[in-house]
């Protein structure tokens, strides 16, 4: 009988961690943001980048949103999802450094 207690809590353990396991895409998300913020009041983005990025971090937002509505998040969706993160990042590094004047 101890047997089988210590087995059923192995199993739940593994099962309640699997979840903290996955990528956290909203946590990423609140990341970038902060970034996007601290960048604009340092002067680093104008007022043009500022919205480009801040409509991009919407989409991505509906997209975890959308990807989200079935309780299920296939490898498709979450690639596509990684993918539109990785590119804001790379979009923000460069509106970062750009010297354009709009």
């Amino acid at each position: 009988m101890m047997r089988f207690w210590k087995t059923m809590i192995v199993v739940t353990l593994l099962i309640a961690g699997q979840k903290s396991y996955g990528q956290n895409f909203n946590a990423e998300l609140r990341k970038l943001n902060g970034q996007i913020d601290a960048a604009r009041k340092s002067g680093k983005l104008t007022e043009v980048e500022y919205g480009k990025l801040k409509r991009e971090q919407e989409i991505i937002k509906l997209a975890i949103e959308k990807a989200n509505a079935d309780n299920v998040m296939t490898p498709a969706e979450k690639n596509k999802i990684h993918s539109k993160i990785v590119r804001s990042k790379k979009r923000l590094a460069k509106y970062k450094t750009n010297r354009e004047i709009y």
